[in-house]
């Protein structure tokens, strides 16, 4: 008997750039860390970001289309670290939904991030 529920170990997000080189070194500043490893030509990927992982594609065609959210317990604190990596967060905003702002890598995709209303388990 088969379940009806997708069984998912993990997943990860996936964002589509121009020049691999030049993406990596902007995403190893907004990560904070080094590339986990390299699986196959024009791709990169770290794991373990937070319970998911995160790829990158050197697909030109549709670079600067990709959009991602992150999700951190402290948006503030985030975006002041960025910024010192010159990194601008843009469109920050509150509400009782918490709190998002945005940043774009190099091509211009899309990333989102939040922190989540006090109280919220998830």
């Amino acid at each position: 008997m088969s379940s009806k529920v997708f069984n998912v170990q993990g997943a990860y997000a996936g964002m589509s750039v121009a020049d691999l080189d030049i993406a990596l070194v902007w995403y190893e500043k907004l990560i904070g860390r080094p590339v986990d490893d390299k699986p196959i030509p024009g791709m990169v990927q770290w794991r373990n970001i937070g319970g998911t992982g995160l790829q990158l594609w050197q697909d030109e065609t549709n670079a600067g289309h990709s959009v991602m959210t992150i999700v951190t317990p402290d948006l503030d604190t985030e975006i002041a670290r960025l910024a010192a990596l010159d990194i601008a967060a843009v469109n920050a905003t509150s509400g009782p939904f918490g709190k998002v702002a945005q940043v774009f890598d190099p091509d211009g995709n899309r990333i989102a991030l939040a922190e989540p209303p006090p109280g919220f388990g998830g």
